[in-house]
């Protein structure tokens, strides 16, 4: 199934978004260093290669939450893995896959600005922003991508499909 998948991002293309999304960052912070919150399990590629093409000093911390159980949302945000540190006084940067309905990203802003940060922003590889339901406010978005199941580069299917190095979708 998931074989040769049709390709919606190519790895060249996705590469290349990154670095102008981690130039962006760096600009905004000049002088500043920043706590990026990589929110498990799907943004880890994307960190990986945003935080090793910013000069910004950084510090990595990873997050783990749902605000869904199957399908339906639960209106409140599960807190699976919290942060290590106190973020109180410094720049965080969310660091996500993908958002659509903004249902889960709303709750862990929300959360996060509970807890006194000098500044939030959010990074977002891609935004199905025609499913959106809750308003969130992005701050860097490298793709806004069709309403497709997408697979690859830390989308998964069932846990799988994680490591395709582009992003593909299954056809309906």
């Amino acid at each position: 199934m998931l074989e040769n998948l049709p390709v919606l991002l190519s790895e060249e293309e996705v590469q290349k978004r990154i670095a102008e999304v981690a130039a962006e960052i760096d600009k905004d912070f000049v002088g500043e260093d920043i706590v990026v919150i990589s929110i498990l399990k799907g943004a880890i590629f994307f960190t990986v290669d945003l935080v090793k093409k910013m000069k910004t000093p950084i510090e990595l911390e990873v997050m783990q939450v749902s605000s869904y159980v199957g399908t339906e949302t639960t209106g409140n945000l599960l807190v699976k893995k919290d942060l290590d540190r106190d973020i109180a006084g410094r720049n965080v940067l969310i660091v996500e896959d993908i958002i659509d309905t903004g249902t889960t990203l709303s709750y862990l802003k929300e959360y996060l600005l509970s807890k006194n940060p000098k500044s939030l922003k959010i990074a977002v590889l891609a935004d199905k922003a025609e499913r959106r339901k809750v308003d969130v406010k992005l701050d860097y978005t490298c793709f806004v991508i069709p309403d497709k199941f997408v697979v690859g580069y830390g989308f998964d299917v069932d846990e799988k499909g994680r490591n395709i190095p582009y992003v593909g979708y299954i056809e309906d």
